[in-house]
């Protein structure tokens, strides 16, 4: 086991697949505590019997992460199971690329209340207990593209621009309570994100990226190196591409 990761309390959401499934996977391999949130209750329930069968310990509970009551409930699940929270990574997150000229609004509300407001209700269900606990880790999962724009990401970088504003508005302001903030802003990496694109066009163009896309563990071990840090060390923001991605 790691030090500073074995018998964590974990809270993750968006854990069902991908980045989110990869985290709990390592970290629980590392002896964290996970409780786990998503839509797809059915795939997290797998999840956990799978960890569970390996010595891990985990949670699930059905969270959707634009119902801020479903929010509270997966952070209510974690403090009633284990007694308090460590690190919240707020991970759930839509990439509904499009040219803006195809006004694609019912895209844009999507992408702003699972990307930003979803993180928001992360941070407002968790910070209370971590300002009673005086320690905590808030990992805040953004993009490359909350880094630079380029034609079709308008909306979705600016929501991923956000997820870094605020995160490091945060981290600033919590200094009292010993709470820790960390961005991760994964570039190309094997997920679902892609395939859920609703334009047909943009989706197939987006295609070549998946050929450069590493697994969705290199994400995970990046989650791993910022929380096993000592206390005193923040790792506030983590950048990380394929070695073969340019933009």
């Amino acid at each position: 086991m790691d030090d500073n990761i074995e018998g964590k309390v974990v809270v993750i959401t968006g854990a069902s697949s991908g980045l989110g499934e990869a985290a709990a996977r390592l970290l629980a391999e590392k002896g964290a505590k996970l409780v786990l949130g998503a839509r797809r209750k059915e795939r997290i329930d797998a999840l956990v019997r799978e960890i569970a069968g390996s010595g891990g310990s985990a949670e699930a509970a059905a969270t959707d992460v634009t119902v801020r009551a479903d929010v509270e409930a997966l952070v209510g699940t974690a403090v009633e199971r284990f007694g308090r929270v460590d690190v919240m990574i707020n991970n759930a997150g839509v990439m509904l690329v499009s040219p803006v000229e195809r006004l694609k609004v019912e895209d844009w509300d999507r992408m702003i209340d699972v990307n930003i407001k979803g993180v928001l209700y992360g941070i407002a269900a968790v910070l209370p207990v971590m300002q009673r606990q005086k320690s905590g880790h808030l990992i805040n999962v953004s993009s490359v593209a909350g880094h630079k724009v380029r034609p079709t990401s308008a909306i979705y970088s600016a929501t991923k621009h956000a997820v870094r504003a605020l995160s490091e508005g945060v981290r600033q302001e919590l200094k009292a309570y010993k709470i820790r903030s960390t961005i991760i802003s994964p570039g190309a990496v094997a997920t679902e994100l892609v395939d859920r694109i609703t334009e047909d066009d943009i989706r197939e163009a987006a295609q070549p990226i998946l050929k450069m896309a590493i697994p969705a563990d290199s994400f995970a071990r990046c989650v791993a190196f910022a929380i096993s840090q000592p206390e005193d060390v923040d790792i506030n923001e983590i950048l990380f591409r394929p070695t073969a991605q340019e933009y």
